[in-house]
């Protein structure tokens, strides 16, 4: 490829990785998704989420960091996490249920930096995201899954 094109090439992804720089597409394009726009300040509301994950004694499986992996790079993009909750017992009675649903754990919280340097929170509903399988103990698991992340949510939106 001569560098003329490598130039254009490297300029537009560093235009689009700027930041203030926002993807497009479908907001959500998955059944069940909530966005949830908190109104505090990115930080302090994944500390409130973790701490909320944890009272409602969920599990916190991991944590995915673009904005921590984007620095390691020179990269400066909003805050965003992806935070990874599940619990063993709903494990073992997914995969008792239907061992293809086990791809779905950990079930997850997305939170994204906005322009105003506050959170937004979007996840799908535990009940979507199983209610795939169309299998009845599943749906019944996810039914306690929603009521349990509902709880999550308004505890560290509050």
């Amino acid at each position: 490829m001569p560098y003329k094109w490598m130039a254009v090439l490297a300029s537009i992804a560093m235009l689009a990785a700027a930041p203030g720089a926002r993807a497009e597409g479908v907001a959500a394009p998955y059944s069940g998704t909530k966005t949830i726009e908190t109104g505090q300040p990115f930080d302090g509301f994944v500390e409130r989420l973790i701490a909320a994950v944890k009272a409602n004694k969920m599990g916190l499986v991991a944590q995915a960091c673009a904005d921590c992996g984007a620095r390691s790079i020179g990269v400066t993009i909003p805050g965003n996490r992806v935070i990874m909750v599940y619990r063993p017992d709903f494990a073992v009675r997914m995969l008792k249920a239907s061992e293809a649903a086990g791809m779905e754990a950990p079930l997850r919280l997305y939170v994204t930096e906005q322009p105003d340097g506050n959170a937004n929170l979007t996840y799908r509903l535990p009940s979507h995201v199983f209610g795939a399988y169309k299998v009845t103990a599943l749906d019944e698991m996810a039914a306690e899954l929603d009521v349990i992340f509902a709880k999550i949510v308004a505890d560290a939106t509050s």
